[in-house]
C-alpha cells in the first residue's frame, strides 16, 4: 500500500486520488487548487499535502520526506528479501522507486545559495521554484543524517546545516533565553525542543552538544518535561505541556550522550 501510494503521489498520471480541503481561518490547515496543492512537474519526486508539523506544504515536493522515503523503500526491500522471499518483485519495485527518487532529489532539490553554496531546499515543485528554510519537525533537513538519508560529512548537507542554523533560515530564532529552529505551526519566536535535540543528535562537537543540553535543560520551565515549543525570550511561555514526541527523542539524545560522551553530563 505504501509503495502504491508513493507511486500515485509522483503524479505522473494526473493528480492521483488524494486531496484535502476544508473551511478554515488558517491557510496552513488546507490546500489550494481544489485540495491538490499548487501544481508540480512530475520529475520523480513524491508529493506531500502536509508537513510533519501538520501544516500544509507550499510546494508539494517536500524534500526531507522524499529523502526519508528513499531510506524507507530500501529498508522495506531489505525486509522483504529477508522475511518474504516470494515478494521479490515488490522488493525490486521498492529499490527502483528509491533509486528514482534519489536521482530526482539530486537533480531538483539542490540549489545554489549566494552565501552557503550548494544546499538542499526544503520544498520544490519541479519547475524550478523552491523554499529555503527548515522546520523543527522530523523529517527535517537538519535530521537527514539521523534518518540515514545522507552522510554527516556530505558537503551539501554541511552547507545546508550552516544555513538552517542561522538567521538565513526564516524560522531560526535568537532570543535572550535560547536560539534554535521553530516552525510556522507555532508562529514567530517559538523554538522547538525537538529541533534543539536534533541539532545535538547530528552534532559532532562537544561544544555544540553541550550547548544543546544546556538550552534544553533551561527550557522546561520547571515542569520537568519537554514541550512543543517555547518563547525564545521566556521558556515559561510554552505550547503543549505534554508532548511525548519531544520527550522521547530528548531521552534518546541523553542516552546517546551518556554512551558516547558521558563527560558532557558531569
Amino acid at each position: 500500500a505504501t509503495l502504491l501510494t508513493f507511486r500515485a503521489q509522483q503524479r505522473k498520471d494526473g493528480l492521483g486520488p488524494y486531496k484535502f480541503q476544508c473551511v478554515t481561518e488558517k491557510a496552513t490547515d488546507t490546500q489550494p487548487m481544489s485540495g491538490y496543492g499548487y501544481p508540480v512537474k512530475p520529475v520523480g519526486l513524491i508529493a506531500s499535502a502536509f508537513r510533519p508539523s501538520d501544516d500544509a506544504t507550499l510546494y508539494p515536493f517536500l524534500v526531507p520526506s522524499n529523502f526519508f522515503a528513499v531510506v524507507s523503500m530500501r529498508q522495506a526491500a531489505e525486509m522483504l528479501a529477508a522475511l518474504a522471499p516470494s515478494e521479490t518483485a515488490t522488493a525490486t519495485d521498492c529499490r527502483a522507486l528509491a533509486d528514482e527518487v534519489e536521482a530526482a532529489l539530486r537533480q531538483h532539490a539542490v540549489v545554489n545559495h549566494p552565501q552557503h553554496g550548494k544546499i538542499y531546499a526544503y520544498e520544490v515543485d519541479g519547475f524550478g521554484s523552491q523554499i529555503l528554510m527548515d522546520d523543527a519537525n522530523v523529517p527535517s533537513l537538519l535530521s537527514l543524517p539521523y534518518l540515514g538519508a545522507v552522510k554527516e560529512n556530505d558537503p551539501i548537507y554541511k552547507n545546508t546545516r550552516r544555513l538552517i542554523l542561522s538567521t538565513e533560515n526564516p524560522f531560526y530564532f535568537v532570543g535572550t533565553a535560547a536560539k534554535g529552529i521553530g516552525s510556522p505551526h507555532t508562529g514567530m519566536h517559538k523554538i522547538w525542543p525537538i529541533a534543539l535535540t536534533m541539532q545535538g543528535l547530528t552534532s559532532k562537537t562537544d561544544a555544540e552538544i553541550k550547548s544543546c543540553l544546556e538550552l534544553l535543560q533551561k527550557s522546561h520551565a520547571g515542569t520537568g518535561f519537554m514541550h512543543e515549543s517555547f518563547n525564545m525570550n521566556d521558556p515559561k511561555d510554552f505550547t503543549r505541556s505534554w508532548f511525548a514526541w519531544s520527550n522521547t527523542i530528548f531521552g534518546e539524545f541523553l542516552w546517546k550522550v551518556y554512551k558516547e560522551r558521558p563527560h558532557l553530563l558531569a
